[in-house]
């Protein structure tokens, strides 16, 4: 015992320190387990980690807004230095706003810093989605991690409406008072949520400190709590990789989480950071001092939602307003019916990874990622959405697209009612053509090779091109993709002339099963055979 305690008094006072945690976290257990994780290597998966720094920076310059920000609607008459607005009432909120951006110390830097990360935050969980998307990363077990990851994008999106509607000026207030005529419209409840959240009749005297709360308590402390949850989930499952020589379900091929991954994690940090700093440095963003205080019976000219609300606020311009007596009641439909498609059109994003596991009924794991053009009707149908959300933003901001290509504000508005319907149909057809296509030419490289650039002459005077062969590492990649089989409901009657009932839901999907993966849906690879034969022979000049 004396022989023991010896060592440790000899032993660093680090060391001992470090013991004494281990001695009752178990921290060095579990660092050991977890510190030489393996991570794989692809830039695609840096779209994640730039969300993941974004958020980071967002938390950091907000806790220093906090410190100088006045969350309260009471009337001041502004004293501050920005001259031209001396004199006049304002609310608290906006004379404190305008207080940062002139006289606190790099308070506009911060701000910009703060609006700029949350923009790049939400493009960059968008993007990361739609990687997830494209190459089936949300399939068996990442489903629930698909969840967090939508519920993230969304909350990001309403965060991101509470943010910019604190500062109270007149186009953050022509913004709430455009999603107050939005709940005015549901049917029955649509009054009693209004005063709720404005505590009387818009704009009261408390929605931005409501929104305040909301904005750095509720909605943040519910992000925190998915974005560890999914990382959590991310580290157990192990990262997704992209098919290679040597990959399989059952490894992970890359570097060590210690100290090769975190060391570039650490420098890809402060890449972000410096990259957003500069940003907005040189490019102003909601500049409050050329707008005014928000007033109830003014409207900003031009005034827009940043690009992630555009989207509902295109199906609201796009929508005839049409209105309906109900009961007594009026019904304005041309606000209600777009208020009811934008979340079951994010619904459907949200519950996609079950739909296509039920349709191909496949329950097995998946660790290697597709490559889009082999699954050329996911592909369509992501394309399809991203055709849609561009028409939509496009109807968003129909006012100001007709004042800068001097267009018919009416045109531009017909165009994204059509457009609504046929634009992702189309998107969706062309490409789907476009992957039919690409895998037509992975099928003719696996057979004749790689084109050269070198001519040859042969003895009879053809002019031909020299192919080179594959790799055995190029082949495999081209050739290690699963092609489904369409889901078949089978015989109907058996051995004994018995008649089945196959039920609804079969043969909706051996409808769709056939839809999704048919004959019409993939080039077949090429057998082994036909690989033989042609190398084997004089298919390569």
């Amino acid at each position: 015992m004396s022989t023991t305690s010896e060592t440790n008094r000899k032993a660093p006072a680090g060391e001992r320190v470090a013991d004494w945690a281990d001695g009752r976290l178990g921290i060095y257990s579990l660092a050991k387990a977890n510190m030489r994780k393996i991570f794989p290597d692809h830039w695609s998966f840096m779209l994640g980690e730039i969300a993941l720094y974004s958020f980071i920076i967002i938390i950091l310059t907000g806790v220093y807004l906090t410190l100088f920000f006045h969350p309260s609607m009471n009337e001041v008459v502004y004293e501050g230095t920005y001259v031209p607005m001396q004199g006049i009432r304002m609310s608290e909120a906006y004379a404190s706003t305008l207080d940062i951006s002139f006289d606190v110390r790099g308070g506009l830097l911060i701000r910009q810093i703060h609006h700029w990360a949350a923009l790049i935050f939400i493009a960059a969980m968008l993007v990361h989605m739609m990687r997830v998307f494209f190459t089936g990363a949300f399939r068996k077990p990442r489903e629930i991690n698909w969840l967090f990851g939508f519920l993230l994008l969304v909350l990001g999106m309403f965060t991101g409406f509470t943010g910019y509607s604190l500062p109270d000026d007149l186009l953050s207030g022509t913004g709430v008072r455009f999603m107050e005529g939005a709940v005015l419209s549901m049917p029955i409840v649509g009054t009693y949520m209004s005063f709720f959240l404005f505590g009387g009749e818009f704009p009261g005297g408390d929605f931005v400190s409501r929104f305040y709360s909301i904005h750095v308590l509720l909605l943040p402390g519910i992000m925190m709590g998915l974005l560890v949850a999914h990382l959590i989930l991310v580290f157990y499952h192990k990262h997704t990789q992209f098919a290679g020589p040597g990959r399989t379900n059952n490894n992970v091929v890359g570097m060590p989480l210690l100290p090769v991954y975190m060391a570039k994690a650490g420098g890809f940090f402060f890449l972000v950071f410096g990259i957003i700093s500069i940003i907005s440095a040189v490019a102003s963003i909601n500049p409050i001092w050329a707008l005014g205080p928000y007033r109830p019976d003014q409207v900003s000219t031009g005034a827009q939602p940043d690009w992630y609300m555009g989207f509902s606020e295109g199906l609201i311009r796009a929508m005839p307003g049409w209105e309906i007596n109900f009961a007594g009641h009026t019904l304005a439909l041309g606000v209600f019916i777009p208020l009811m498609i934008f979340p079951m059109i994010l619904a459907v994003i949200a519950v996609y990874p079950f739909i296509e596991s039920w349709i191909t009924g496949d329950k097995r794991e998946h660790h290697i990622l597709d490559r889009p053009r082999n699954v050329p009707n996911r592909t369509g149908f992501g394309v399809a959405w991203l055709t849609w959300y561009v028409i939509l933003l496009i109807a968003g901001g129909n006012d100001l697209v007709a004042i800068f290509f001097h267009m018919s504000i009416n045109s531009i508005t017909w165009f994204a009612r059509i457009a609504f319907f046929v634009g992702p149909v189309l998107a969706f057809i062309i490409t789907k053509r476009i992957c039919l296509g690409l895998q037509r030419r992975d099928r003719d490289k696996i057979l004749h090779g790689r084109e050269s650039g070198i001519i040859k002459r042969l003895p009879h005077g053809e002019f031909v091109e020299i192919h080179e062969p594959l790799s055995q590492a190029e082949l495999y990649k081209l050739t290690s993709h699963e092609q489904y089989k369409p889901a078949e409901i089978g015989p109907t009657v058996d051995e004994n002339g018995v008649r089945r009932k196959v039920k609804l839901k079969d043969k909706l999907r051996a409808k769709l099963s056939k839809g999704y993966y048919g004959p019409d849906s993939y080039i077949p690879k090429p057998s082994v055979e036909e690989f033989k034969e042609i190398t084997g022979g004089h298919g390569h000049h």
